[in-house]
């Protein structure tokens, strides 16, 4: 009797699980859309023209948060006013002292930049660190990457193309590869993996035989044949498993499909929903606290519940409508049900993510984001890190600053450094080289190596201390 029971829910705690994470990872524009999509088509499901409180359910006499569930446990400083509200035409706005703003008085200063393809996302990055004559090379090796970003012409064929030596060509190559993201133009997914391993290991502590998984091991890895895996590497099942999780964490095959800069080519969907964030952040100035208020913005208007009229007819449903009427009840909970674990999972994030970057929040100094990754969020929330991963994907948060900024820069840990870096050389009297840089990174509390002071310098479009010097 247990097993036929067991049997009977998994397949809809695996639907539960797949909607939610599938919601999770959508902006609220394309949420939207489908919530359209099933008003349409699911006559057990319908949207309820009220205001309520997404949380507990009560009704809301005016926008904001709700007064009964969305304030704070305590009155710490650093916990924040969450909430969960209804789109409008424009983001809602609230004035310091909590108040609703006209949106009038909505700015959409510093929105989205002019999209950036990857080659030239890529040449802007080494430009200072290749002689003119080169660009033309580079320019050649970006152009010819397939969609993953990986280089599938022989580097002999542009030496021979452009007659110059093949040790020239491969330079250019390397610097390419060492850009952002890194591994790109190498010539299989293995070397990708194997250069991110590279500069990896220069920051963070890399699991023992995780470079032979790669050499060796890399049909295994991606068969997720963990046995085999262990066996190759004459290891233990566990130290391979952990081996496979680091390298899943935090390598990518295929460069060309990594998020790189500060939004990827968007689709007209993904660029409204950067010009309309999906949460915004608000200084409360009614206590000396400073408190924030965090404002998820609901990809629907009113209430979505199950039809009650349609319900109650159910009981009445003729033969041939019994199994398709119930499916399409069950089919409008499962996504109300959906919805609302998203809801609960984006307040628990942001929740969190404010109280460790208030600093960068208030100030909008990107020197003052806390280092965190998104592994350490799911270990704080207790969640798997493909949720966290989903949950940041293509959401877009207003700071109180009115900037817009990709809710993923909160996990991106080198800025604080590329920031310092940029103020290190804006200050200089006298161009400093990347030693030099490394040793006043190291005082800054930033211990890293010569080359990520490269890397990171390539990044920020920043010369080379010779070419400083020339300019």
């Amino acid at each position: 009797m247990f097993q036929v029971q067991n049997q009977e829910l998994r397949p809809q705690i695996t639907a539960h699980l797949a909607q939610t994470m599938s919601l999770l990872q959508m902006p609220a524009t394309e949420i939207r859309q489908k919530i359209r999509t099933e008003l349409a088509n699911n006559p057990a499901l319908e949207v309820v023209e009220d205001s309520r409180c997404p949380s507990c359910g009560r009704i809301l006499s005016t926008p904001g948060p709700c007064p009964m569930c969305s304030q704070p446990f305590d009155t710490q400083l650093d916990e924040p006013i969450v909430f969960i509200s209804s789109p409008d035409d424009f983001p809602t706005q609230y004035n310091k002292n909590g108040n609703l703003s006209s949106p009038q008085e909505i700015s959409y200063d510093n929105l989205a930049a002019a999209v950036e393809d990857l080659p030239s996302y890529v040449l802007r990055q080494i430009a200072p660190e290749i002689e003119e004559d080169e660009r033309l090379i580079a320019a050649h090796i970006l152009n010819n990457l397939n969609e993953d970003g990986l280089l599938e012409a022989p580097l002999e064929e542009i030496s021979q193309f452009y007659h110059v030596p093949l040790s020239r060509v491969t330079r250019v190559a390397d610097i390419i590869k060492h850009a952002e993201p890194t591994g790109v133009g190498a010539s299989s997914p293995q070397e990708a993996l194997l250069i991110q391993l590279e500069l990896l290991r220069e920051d963070t502590k890399v699991p023992y035989l995780a470079e032979e998984a790669i050499r060796i091991g890399l049909k295994d890895l991606s068969q997720h044949s963990y046995r085999n895996l262990a066996k190759e590497l004459n290891t233990s099942l566990d130290h391979a498993q952990e081996i496979a999780d680091f390298i899943k964490a935090n390598l990518n095959p295929y460069p060309g499909r990594a998020f790189w800069g500060d939004h990827r080519q968007p689709s007209e969907s993904s660029t409204q929903a950067y010009h309309k964030p999906d949460i915004i952040l608000k200084e409360v100035d009614n206590s000396p606290n400073h408190r924030l208020m965090v404002e998820i913005i609901s990809p629907y208007r009113g209430t979505l519940r199950v039809n009650p009229l349609f319900k109650q007819a159910q009981k009445q449903a003729p033969e041939n409508k019994t199994e398709a009427w119930a499916k399409d009840i069950e089919n409008a909970s499962l996504l109300i049900k959906c919805l609302q674990q998203r809801n609960h999972t984006m307040e628990q994030l942001m929740t969190e993510l404010v109280k460790e970057q208030r600093r960068y929040i208030l100030s909008g100094d990107p020197a003052q984001i806390q280092p965190q990754t998104q592994s350490e969020m799911s270990e704080l929330l207790g969640v798997h890190e493909s949720t966290i991963s989903r949950a940041v994907s293509d959401k877009s948060v207003q700071l109180p600053n009115r900037k817009i900024i990709p809710l993923k820069r909160f996990f991106d840990r080198s800025l604080p450094v590329r920031t310092t870096l940029l103020r290190l050389v804006e200050n200089e009297n006298t161009p400093l080289t990347d030693t030099e840089l490394v040793e006043e990174l190291s005082n800054a509390g930033y211990n890293i190596a010569r080359r990520t002071v490269a890397k990171y310098r390539a990044m920020e479009g920043i010369l080379s201390s010779r070419m400083r010097q020339k300019v």
